[in-house]
């Protein structure tokens, strides 16, 4: 017969607090043994304490209670370890992520910034292979990286050879709404004929005049290259507000794997003529 300890003594055991256990039972995580119908005491097993002592690890490791419900229910290793090693590569991730952030926050409590060179210049028309959603400013990164990815399988599949270097097109909704529509795109050589593709478009790009400033390093203080350049644009030229920032990513993820080594042009939309 199963021995079964009252709730108190079930939380001694597992340095789960009866809170959390009450919790974890409405959750149906970790349901006790036993519940009396009069007074509502619960009772648990002590061969449950193993699988407290699992939630409690998980969960100390921020896993979700829907990939911890995926660890308890697998019966073999194997599918244990990928849902563990899945959630593990996502902490890691994060933990850079975080790194890089406390990094940016010393720099800009610490450091000035170095003086901005800002180019004025007009880009040529061109014709380039796009794709274009609406994307939350919190999903940009992962959003680029599957588009750029599609993008050059594209071209690589049909034997086309990009015709430039590739970048995307913000627009203003994207900054004032934490959302909008960006385009992401590949220059095509002149010539170049297309099969088409499901959810890609090719969009001719008209000659359009920037003032250009190149961000150097990681994207977590990529505000403070927006910052300057923005400024000095309201100081020194007339922006088009309702024109979307392009961004060209000189040396980007796709090319090198080292972030301090990035290379970005950000390139604010003006009017025609010569800066004020």
């Amino acid at each position: 017969m199963t021995v079964t300890v009252a709730i108190g003594e079930f939380a001694r055991l597992t340095h789960l607090s009866v809170k959390t256990l009450r919790y974890y039972h409405e959750i149906e995580l970790l349901e006790p043994v036993a519940v009396d119908a009069g007074t509502g005491y619960r009772r648990y097993s002590v061969a449950q304490v193993e699988r407290a002592h699992l939630i409690r690890r998980l969960r100390d490791l921020d896993m979700p209670v829907p990939q911890i419900r995926t660890v308890l229910a697998a019966t073999e290793p194997a599918a244990r370890e990928a849902t563990l090693r899945d959630h593990l590569t996502r902490m890691e991730a994060e933990l850079a992520r975080t790194r890089a952030v406390v990094s940016s926050l010393r720099a800009l409590l610490t450091v000035a910034p170095p003086p901005l060179r800002v180019d004025y210049r007009v880009e040529p028309a061109f014709t380039a292979l796009t794709l274009t959603a609406t994307v939350d400013r919190a999903d940009i990164a992962a959003w680029c990286g599957t588009a750029f990815e599609r993008l050059y399988v594209t071209l690589l599949e049909q034997g086309i050879t990009p015709g430039g270097v590739a970048g995307a097109t913000y627009s203003t909704q994207f900054f004032a709404e934490a959302t909008g529509s960006v385009t992401a795109y590949v220059p095509l050589p002149p010539g170049a004929e297309l099969a088409p593709a499901r959810g890609l478009d090719v969009v001719d790009f008209p000659a359009s005049r920037f003032a250009v400033a190149v961000h150097a390093g990681a994207f977590e203080d990529f505000d403070r290259t927006y910052g300057a350049l923005g400024g000095h644009v309201a100081e020194h030229a007339t922006a088009l507000p309702d024109e979307p920032v392009r961004e060209r990513y000189l040396i980007g993820p796709d090319r090198i794997d080292n972030p301090a080594e990035y290379r970005t042009e950000v390139c604010w939309p003006i009017t025609e003529g010569a800066p004020r």
